[in-house]
């Protein structure tokens, strides 16, 4: 009869643990700009983190370089405020393939309605945690990544930013 009662409270207190943990590793950020909304959302996936961007108000077919940048903080009209790409490893800029930011992304291309509806992972990632992404920024820029040019891939000026929280 004894083991029934703690096999309840082993499984509530695991439960209680992967619900509390699940909360810490989802976080969202809301992007604006000068014309341009969006919304990018992160989710924990074991060792990577997948990632969801819906955007608008971007010229038709144009393609964007997407960062996760140092700082929380995206004062307009530059947002220069976001600072640097997030970097706590210390890579050099870079594709996914090769060493890079942890705050590297994929380039996203507009439809022919100027909407970027993307999702991809980033292997070797956290949302939360010292070298997660919450409390960070989330920088939507102006021109494609080039992928070596350092140290942030003369994407172009940033044309929409957003402060990623956790849900």
């Amino acid at each position: 009869m004894r083991t029934a009662p703690s096999l309840s409270l082993f499984a509530a207190l695991v439960l209680a643990a992967s619900t509390s943990h699940a909360a810490a590793t989802t976080a969202t950020a809301t992007l604006a700009g000068a014309g341009v909304t969006g919304v990018a959302t992160f989710v924990a996936a074991g060792d990577a983190v997948d990632v969801h961007l819906v955007a608008d108000g971007l010229a038709p077919g144009s393609v964007h370089g997407f960062h996760v940048h140092e700082t929380g903080v995206c004062t307009a009209p530059d947002f220069a405020s976001a600072g640097g790409h997030f970097n706590p490893g210390h890579q050099p800029h870079g594709a996914l393939d090769h060493a890079h930011h942890a705050g590297d992304m994929p380039s996203v291309t507009a439809d022919a309605a100027g909407h970027v509806d993307v999702r991809f992972a980033l292997a070797a990632s956290s949302v939360d945690g010292e070298q997660g992404f919450i409390g960070h920024s989330v920088v939507l820029h102006a021109s494609p990544d080039d992928y070596v040019t350092q140290p942030s891939g003369n994407s172009g000026a940033r044309i929409a930013c957003g402060v990623i929280a956790a849900n």
